[in-house]
């Protein structure tokens, strides 16, 4: 079962992302247009942070270390070498604060 929790408020969003840790897992907190998607932060391919790589044709990520590109949206690998999609979770906006579903 998921539940909600509180990560960052809007107004201290800047930029396009921002990484929140939860149980350990750093998560990295897009924002790509007025809409904030959530997925794990470290490639499924090397231990590099997707954080720190470019976000390139609107809605993909590319790991900084080897190049693998993910979809922000929903974490699914798009190209070599990641051969295994990173986790992603739901994100919602209420009264100025984001929120993301993570399992209990």
């Amino acid at each position: 079962m998921a539940k909600w929790i509180e990560t960052l408020k809007e107004e201290d969003f800047t930029g396009s992302v921002k990484v929140v840790e939860y149980d350990n897992v750093p998560i990295a907190i897009f924002k790509l247009g007025d809409q904030y998607y959530a997925i794990d932060d470290t490639c499924s391919h090397d231990e590099a942070s997707l954080s720190d790589g470019e976000i390139v044709e609107a809605c993909q990520i590319e790991c900084p270390m080897h190049g693998a590109r993910f979809d922000i949206k929903t974490g699914k690998n798009l190209s070599f070498p990641a051969v295994v999609p990173v986790k992603s979770y739901p994100a919602k906006v209420e009264n100025g604060v984001i929120y993301i579903a993570v399992e209990e």
